[in-house]
């Protein structure tokens, strides 16, 4: 039922009273109208709501409601289950509690993952402590390319026989040096100490790792010392108690020689006495690269030094008299030579008689002249 208002207007012409008894009878028409319809049913706005000032209703669905309808309700709980309480207790112990967020404590900023673990070089997984006790260290970020990378601390090296030559003190070098020094060792050291009949304990470690430049001059190039690339070795401490001093003079020449072609034949750069008086007690080593794999060998071998033994004056014999006596019985001897020296002098050889008499008056004539 729709009205409009011309048919208002046509049907309630009347004015006055009629006309405020036609409202009133159309309001209340109206509103019997409204009351009349169901909740549920008041899908859209009220009829009399010209305007659109009522408050809007849900418009229900029927689809919806059948949706509704078919979700399956959950079973009831059995009467034997365990209750809530029992089940979440066995959880709680024994573990630490998890922090939940709630809205009056602030959740726990997420921690920073861990940065990835460096992968192993194949130098660092070839070095085992089978061949040298070598632990990794930090890599090292000087001033001036000072540093390395893939540094270890050489400690011992371990011999084919499981025995240990100890470093002291521990060098600081890179892992590829770290692995030629062990191989020296290992290889030609070993050998060279069996020959002497014993066996290497200790290397004397000169230096190793250091930031300075070459020969510890100011402002002179970086040293591989510096780099963590080279090592100074002065001898190799043998078990017997000798000691092979690799500038030592009083060994063989053929034991020094044996030891210098070892090291020119592994090392790039080699320096001993004769390249400067910088390495006259010690042998420097590195693995320097250079252009054309160029390489450095400069170490003479000196002769052995002379066995000479020093000259110590003749022991006194027992039965020679004392000092004093022996003194003064020279001092007569030197007395006695020199009167006999005054005595021949003073004799001299008388002048032949058979001389003529002009031969001594040309004499004396001469000797006046030269006064």
């Amino acid at each position: 039922m729709s009205f409009s208002l011309p048919e208002f207007r046509r049907k309630w012409s009347c004015r006055g009273n009629m006309s405020a008894r036609a409202a009133m009878v159309t309001a209340a028409i109206g509103l019997s109208l409204v009351l009349s319809v169901p909740v549920n049913a008041r899908n859209y706005a009220a009829p009399l709501d010209i305007f659109g000032f009522g408050t809007p209703r849900p418009r229900g669905s029927a689809h919806s409601a059948k949706v509704l309808s078919k979700i399956p309700l959950p079973k009831p709980r059995p009467e034997e289950a365990p209750k809530a309480t029992d089940e979440a207790a066995p959880e709680t112990d024994g573990k630490p509690s998890v922090d939940k967020p709630s809205p009056d404590k602030p959740s726990k900023p997420a921690e920073a993952a861990p940065p990835p673990e460096k992968q192993l070089s194949a130098c660092r997984i070839a070095l085992t402590e089978e061949i040298a006790v070598a632990p990794s260290i930090p890599d090292v970020h000087g001033p001036g390319a000072c540093g390395g990378e893939d540094l270890v601390r050489l400690e011992a090296i371990v011999l084919p026989d499981k025995r240990k030559v100890a470093v002291k003190p521990a060098a600081i070098l890179r892992c590829t040096m770290a692995s030629a020094i062990a191989n020296w060792v290992r290889t030609d050291m070993v050998p060279l100490a069996a020959s002497l009949g014993s066996t290497i304990t200790d290397l004397d470690n000169f230096d190793s790792f250091e930031c300075r430049g070459r020969n510890r001059v100011v402002g002179a190039m970086l040293s591989e010392h510096g780099k963590a690339n080279a090592l100074d070795v002065r001898a190799l401490k043998l078990a017997n108690g000798q000691s092979i001093g690799l500038t030592d003079r009083t060994l063989s020449r053929e034991l020094r020689e044996r030891v210098l072609h070892s090291v020119c034949s592994r090392f790039s750069t080699v320096l001993g006495p004769g390249s400067d008086w910088y390495h006259e007690d010690h042998i420097h080593l590195d693995l320097a690269q250079r252009r054309n794999d160029y390489r450095i060998c400069q170490w003479n071998v000196w002769d052995p030094l002379p066995q000479v033994a020093p000259l110590l004056p003749a022991e006194r014999p027992e039965e020679a008299p004392p000092r004093e006596v022996a003194a003064k019985s020279e001092g007569a001897k030197d007395g006695a030579a020199k009167d006999g020296a005054d005595d021949q002098e003073s004799v001299k050889p008388a002048a032949p008689a058979d001389k003529p008499a002009a031969d001594s008056g040309k004499s004396r004539s001469a000797t006046k002249k030269r006064r």
